[in-house]
């Protein structure tokens, strides 16, 4: 196991030396940075104070040595904004969507393996069919279409749900069940397609011979045998998550990662945005790892 688990953090680390050089050389590719970071208006003489100080004016080599040298100690430059270290305000705003991705996902996961689980066991009934009817539609409906949606109905004409903020726990509900719809959509297919081939299976039907209720027949025979293929569909949506909940945390006002990035990119504080794409790659990163664990924990054939 623990050779296990140090093949697929190397190969994560690879992965993450791979995007922090992309940021590095993409950041350089769209131009000056002088002129990307201050105003318009600025002229030639703040331009070039601001790349000395930056050290902007040496080599692009020393520039990437540094630059490496300050993620790994954690330094990642100072939001111009808000004259703050750019990791702290990334880490504050992203664990609002830490928690966001979480309470989502833990919902969706635990009614999506419900649903599915109970449309494969009475597959082509009435429940079969409304389920796969619903989420179909769920899987399909844009985010940002359903989050307008959401607001004019519960918000402007009802009345009875906030627009934005997070001061209570009606301001959660209605970014969570917009976040909700899609994820579970497509984990309910998944789940009652994997549910399906793991209930016609001998096993499953040895144990309904020898007269065992339908209840652990769903939830301890077939289910851990079909989870396999949900959770890299679970891990896939939950990255998802944290990496494109940009526009409805923008809608909802959700002082998340994804609105911080879309406020940085409009007032040009760049460090904020290289910082946010770094920390949601790690926590990513992370989260790959975890669900190769998870792997590991429910079929030993993958460890070997």
């Amino acid at each position: 196991m623990l050779r296990f688990i140090r093949q697929r953090a190397l190969a994560s680390l690879i992965s993450l030396i791979g995007l922090i050089v992309m940021v590095f050389f993409l950041s350089r590719m769209t131009g000056d940075p002088a002129a990307l970071f201050l105003p318009v208006e600025a002229s030639a003489e703040m331009k070039e104070q601001f790349r000395e100080l930056h050290g902007l004016n040496d080599p692009i080599l020393v520039q990437f040595a540094r630059y490496v040298g300050d993620v790994v100690t954690g330094d990642l430059g100072e939001s111009l904004r808000k004259a703050r270290p750019a990791l702290d305000v990334v880490l504050e705003a992203f664990t609002w969507t830490l928690w966001l991705a979480v309470i989502t996902m833990t919902l969706v996961t635990g009614a999506a393996i419900v649903v599915g689980s109970l449309g494969a066991f009475r597959s082509g009934g009435f429940f079969d069919r409304l389920s796969s009817m619903v989420s179909l539609i769920g899987a399909s409906v844009p985010d940002f279409w359903l989050a307008i949606v959401a607001i004019v109905i519960f918000s402007i004409n009802f009345a009875i749900l906030p627009t934005s903020g997070t001061g209570s726990v009606v301001h959660w509900i209605l970014p969570i069940a917009v976040l909700f719809v899609r994820p579970f959509g497509i984990i309910v297919q998944v789940v009652r397609g994997s549910m399906v081939s793991a209930l016609s299976s001998a096993y499953v039907k040895t144990a309904r011979a020898k007269g065992v209720k339908s209840g652990p027949i769903i939830f301890i025979h077939a289910l851990r045998n079909a989870m396999l293929p949900v959770i890299t569909v679970v891990g896939d949506q939950a990255a998802s998550l944290l990496n494109g909940a940009v526009v409805v945390e923008t809608i909802f006002g959700f002082p998340g990662v994804g609105k911080l990035m879309i406020d940085s990119i409009l007032q040009r504080d760049f460090n904020v945005v290289l910082a946010a794409i770094l920390v949601t790659a790690i926590a990513i990163f992370l989260m790959n790892v975890l669900i190769d664990l998870a792997y590991a924990l429910l079929d030993p054939r993958i460890r070997h």
